[in-house]
């Protein structure tokens, strides 16, 4: 159904190519960095973290000052991919199976490709790891990214974990090698794919996510780290600390601001690319975080960070420059997410969205060029939290003109106990929400309570069984190498990511074969045996005291759908492999 929908448009757009050219239409940037906070900026406040780049970018485009993301990472990636709430995808939370989105949604990847734009991704996907959830399966034709949710997390590649510098990246699918700083790889493989679509005179859309400034900050670009350890931080903390704390809390805060300025070293090379180019004034260059800050810091006249949904942990500043079409220093206060992206750039590119797929988000173009633009009364709604499946009332934010309507009880839980406290704020008069309005206004609190009661039900009725986790699909010529990681696995024992922890992956093999299987451990271990499960297929292989590779063994696995799991003994202590490498013959 999604390749007969995306054949569809794609023969329309060639219908209609007489009346838009590639020259007319507008090539595309989105810049998402990981954990940079609402406040990060200096055109946002702060007089601290040096951003003059982003500064210049502003104030030669637009800003969307009310613009929301979701609370963590993976959330917004598939509102901003879709343009739809994420509850929609199957993506749910950042680990554990459940960061993995539905392969049969359409990205706005997939749009533009079939609109013959040259599509790039360069940085962080954290929507699967595995066929059929990569970013070139999912309409990407060049894509540099790492795995997981971030280097130094147990997806890393095997010899170069938390290696920001100098990192093993996801070249089209392929572990590659690189020199130099992670943050500044992407942004040159990104100008090489532009100078490229530029000479062959093609449209392109290029996506940069970085994985900065996300945790952890053991490497960070050393010069600038050393600049901001001399640094006061004051200013931009929340809260007061002791001398000891504070001291720890400044190296960590360096770091961050490190990476931070960093990106906007990158994005200053980058406008002078598209100037020298040629192409600066018909590119639309995208600047956003997608969530709050990683640490309690300025948040402007906001409370919050990552993980929460008071509003400093899910509102970013929208950056939009476009010279062609966007007037210096404009600014809109519209509610607007990161569900609108999708429709604005489709809009912005005279292309129009499937007519068989739910869009959540609205085009904010009118927001960008006009300067009396019509915008009508809307709600936007995020929500997110540990666990297998939503919980109604869980952790959400329901956000409608002034009004928010939120219930924080807390990202980290898959549940929480007894009644919902729910809390209504008038945010134009309250921004710090400390004006718990909930009993004052009932009709309020009741109609919006209602509405997103009915928001829970729709969103979590798009398909059968709404919220089972997507499938790795092993055995294709697709990836004929599939890299089973903790990030992927359903959490079975243990802490999810512990040594002891323990968790199986779900996958369909479309048909029976032979595989190399390799288990992958991780530190100082005792010999073992590992029983490796693949549905109603077992095997036993020795595990080697203190061997990280070299653990492996043929096995034939059935067709179909099941689980595959390893259970490893090693001297009566029961635990999983760190990662499995299936190899088909």
């Amino acid at each position: 159904m999604k390749r007969v929908s995306l054949l569809l448009a794609a023969f329309l757009v060639i219908v209609g190519s007489t009346l838009t050219t590639a020259a007319d239409r507008p090539n595309v940037i989105v810049i998402m960095s990981d954990d940079q906070g609402a406040g990060d900026y200096g055109f946002m406040g702060n007089e601290v973290i040096r951003t003059p780049e982003l500064d210049k970018v502003r104030a030669g485009g637009a800003l969307l000052s009310r613009f929301y993301v979701s609370p963590v990472c993976a959330p917004t990636r598939a509102c901003l991919m879709t343009g739809r709430y994420n509850y929609r995808t199957r993506c749910i939370d950042t680990y554990v199976g459940r960061a993995m989105m539905d392969p049969a949604e359409v990205t706005i990847a997939e749009l533009l490709a079939d609109a013959r734009y040259r599509t790039g991704i360069y940085g962080k996907w954290h929507l699967g790891d595995s066929y059929p959830m990569r970013p070139i399966d999912q309409g990407f034709q060049d894509s540099l990214v790492h795995r997981g949710g971030g280097i130094g997390q147990p997806s890393d590649t095997v010899g170069a974990e938390g290696k920001y510098t100098n990192p093993t990246l996801l070249k089209n699918g392929v572990e590659t090698p690189m020199q130099g700083y992670c943050t500044d790889i992407y942004f040159d493989a990104a100008m090489d794919f532009i100078s490229k679509a530029t000479e062959e005179k093609e449209n392109f859309f290029t996506y940069i996510a970085t994985n900065a400034p996300h945790g952890p900050f053991h490497d960070v670009p050393e010069e600038l780290y050393q600049e901001y350890l001399k640094a006061d931080f004051s200013p931009i903390l929340v809260n007061k600390f002791n001398p000891q704390r504070l001291e720890s809390e400044t190296d960590k805060l360096a770091r961050i601001a490190a990476m931070i300025t960093n990106i906007d070293q990158n994005v200053g090379r980058l406008m002078q690319k598209l100037e020298s180019l040629g192409i600066a004034d018909n590119t639309i260059v995208i600047y956003l975080n997608d969530n709050g800050p990683n640490t309690m810091r300025y948040v402007g006249d906001m409370r919050g960070m990552k993980s929460h949904v008071d509003d400093g942990g899910i509102r970013s500043p929208l950056v939009v420059h476009w010279p062609a079409k966007v007037k210096p220093e404009h600014i809109s206060s519209a509610l607007c997410a990161h569900i609108d992206l999708l429709p604005t750039i489709l809009d912005a590119c005279d292309i129009d969205a499937p007519q068989d797929v739910k869009i959540d988000g609205k085009s904010v173009l009118t927001l960008l060029t006009d300067n009396e633009p019509k915008w009508a009364s809307r709600q936007i709604i995020l929500q997110s939290h540990r666990g297998n499946a939503p919980q109604e009332l869980h952790h959400f934010a329901l956000h409608e003109d002034n009004w928010k309507l939120v219930h924080p009880s807390g990202f980290g839980k898959a549940y929480f106990q007894g009644d919902a406290k729910l809390e209504l704020y008038d945010l134009a008069k309250d921004p710090r929400q400390q004006n718990n309005l909930a009993s004052k206004r009932p009709e309020v609190f009741n109609r919006l309570k209602e509405d997103y009661l009915k928001w829970f039900n729709e969103v979590s009725s798009e398909r059968p069984d709404n919220y089972a986790p997507p499938r790795i699909v092993i055995g294709t010529e697709h990836e004929k190498r599939t890299v089973l990681t903790r990030q992927d696995w359903r959490h079975a024992s243990g802490q999810p990511w512990g040594r002891d922890s323990n968790g199986f992956w779900l996958v369909e093999a479309p048909n029976p074969g032979s595989y190399t299987v390799e288990l992958i451990f991780k530190g100082d271990h005792p010999a073992g045996e590992a029983t490796v499960i693949a549905g109603e297929a077992k095997l036993q292989i020795d595990v080697a005291a203190n061997q990280a590779r070299g653990h492996s063994a043929m096995m034939k696995f059935p067709s179909g759908r099941f689980a595959i799991s390893v259970n490893v003994d090693l001297g009566g202590k029961f635990q999983g492999p760190h990662q499995v490498i299936l190899t088909v013959d």
